[in-house]
């Protein structure tokens, strides 16, 4: 079985066939049953998440699962607050195939997807960005929503400046306009897309700051308990969410139908709705849209299969995961 690193996934994906193959995915083929979330004894906060997806379609059959731990505590002592693996098997046989680096495969397909929706429901013409956060995601955001949108201008905020100030400076060596602010709500209030990833507990951006032909994309939070734009925020736009598994794990979603600024039934529909075309996006230049993200397990599949198929070609390999003789360069 082969291992591909970080290096390896960020040198083989590009975001245009990333949101391509997911757009696909989305359209069917791929079974995600619910991800099952275990909170581990000691602290409740520290989570174990299994995320198991399949193909059903015809082709090339893949079956895969994430293995991911969240301990939010551990950036204060300078370690990564998630850690992921991805494991790849044959869908015929079920023998293993790959082994990803789970956090470069997950913040790949996680900016994938935000952009994919966003292409949905952002203006076609928004040029202006505002990333909140400044861990391991957003560098991947701003990349991906750039790739789709004709983004000229990017302010990154964070709790600590200093941190904004790096990544603004490692976006500035990419060729991007970007700067880091100390003035969430002017900045806010100047953007066309607002795109958080946190793991905050308490609402961040407020609904009062978005402006007309806003799109506000929340990323970070994937329980109840988290959160990073107030009830306003959700009751001033129309919804959307990645999946309808938001509705019950995300506090973006759950929190304000719980208090009433929000009705499930008002939610517009989620990523597979839009790529199908079965639900509309973004109906006009001046209304407010909101893509609330928990991750599935179908961002997961899609995205592996696709390096898969890059790096290892399927006939490099037969039904039982082993290498066999092949005349196309791996």
């Amino acid at each position: 079985m082969r291992f591909v690193t970080a290096e390896e996934i960020d040198a083989a994906l590009d975001f245009p066939r990333l949101i391509e193959a997911l757009s696909h995915a989305f359209c069917g083929g791929i079974e995600s049953p619910l991800r099952h979330r275990h909170a581990i004894a000691g602290d409740e906060r520290n989570s174990l998440l299994l995320m198991p997806a399949w193909t059903t379609d015809r082709g090339e059959r893949y079956l895969g699962v994430k293995i991911l731990t969240v301990y939010p505590d551990n950036a204060a002592h300078g370690l990564a607050s998630t850690t992921a693996s991805y494991f790849l098997m044959s869908g015929e046989t079920g023998f293993p195939l790959a082994g990803f680096d789970g956090h470069a495969l997950t913040v790949w397909r996680t900016a994938a997807a935000s952009a994919l929706a966003s292409r949905y429901l952002s203006r076609a013409d928004a040029s202006r960005l505002l990333v909140v956060g400044a861990g391991s995601l957003p560098p991947y955001l701003v990349r991906a929503h750039a790739g789709i949108r004709p983004v000229r201008e990017i302010a990154i905020w964070n709790r600590t400046l200093v941190r904004a100030g790096k990544l603004a400076a490692q976006l500035r060596a990419e060729g991007f306009n970007a700067e880091a602010v100390a003035d969430l709500e002017t900045a806010a209030r100047r953007a066309d897309i607002i795109s958080c990833a946190t793991l905050s507990t308490e609402p961040i951006i407020k609904g009062d700051w978005l402006k007309e032909g806003a799109h506000l994309d929340l990323v970070g939070g994937f329980t109840p308990a988290m959160r990073e734009a107030d009830d306003e925020a959700a009751a001033r736009a129309r919804v959307y969410v990645d999946t309808k598994a938001a509705l019950a794990e995300a506090g973006d979603i759950a929190g304000p139908i719980a208090r009433g600024a929000l009705r499930a039934g008002n939610i517009c529909g989620d990523l597979a709705g839009l790529c199908s075309g079965k639900i509309r996006g973004r109906a006009t230049p001046a209304e407010i849209t909101l893509f609330k993200s928990v991750g599935t397990a179908i961002e997961d599949l899609a995205a592996a299969a696709l390096l898969w198929e890059k790096l290892a070609p399927p006939e490099s390999v037969d039904k039982m995961g082993r290498a066999v003789p092949s005349n196309r360069h791996v």
